[in-house]
Order: structure tokens, then sequence, then C-alpha cells
């Protein structure tokens, strides 16, 4: 099972900087709303977009998607894991959570590198 990461830590880590976030919701819903400086990943492009996207296997790295109900977050997280990413945590409250604790969001797509 995945470790999870509460609303406080994960705000201070994006604010720190020591934290790739990856949003598992993806395509429209990621357009739309997402967490400060996450980048997209669903479950279907894990396998073949993780390296690319995460290059640093070793790099603290937390996945999320809407809410504790919402099982994308924690799929990614244990196929992340199962590739061999050693710091995989989950926000299980997810992105509702965030929104109503009146924490920004971005929108948008990401913008290819």
């Amino acid at each position: 099972m995945t470790a999870l990461i509460s609303r406080e830590e994960l705000r201070a880590a994006i604010e720190d900087g020591t934290v790739t976030v990856v949003d598992t919701l993806g395509g429209e819903y990621y357009a739309k709303q997402h967490l400060p400086g996450a980048v997209p990943l669903v479950l279907s492009e894990v396998e073949d977009g993780a390296a690319a996207l995460l290059p640093d296997r070793d790099a603290p790295i937390v996945t999320y998607c809407t809410g504790p109900t919402c099982p994308n977050s924690g799929q990614v997280a244990e196929r992340l894991t199962a590739l061999g990413y050693t710091d995989v945590r989950k926000y299980r409250e997810g992105i509702q959570d965030w929104v109503a604790a009146g924490l920004p969001t971005e929108t948008g797509v990401r913008s290819s590198r």
C-alpha cells in the first residue's frame, strides 16, 4: 500500500519545490484545474511516459485524483513503485479537499519540453 501525505505536508513540499506532483486524472480534468506545478500522468500512460516525465526514480513524487473514492492516484502510485520509483506517496483527499481548503490551483495544459 502506498504511503499517504497530508494536505499541509503536500502544500509545504510544493512551496519548497521538493516534490513532483502527479495529476492522475489527466485530459480535460487536468486542463480545467490541477495542483500547482502538477504534471499529468494517467494509468494507461505510466509504462511509456513515466521515464520521460519522471526521470529521477528516487525523487519525491505525490499522486492525486479527485478524492478518497477515486482509484486513479493509488493505481498510478502502485505502478510507479513497481517500476522502481522509491519515494511515491498519495494525497488521498485529492483536489476536492485542496480546493475546499482554499488553496491555489492552476489551469491549462502542460507545454512540451
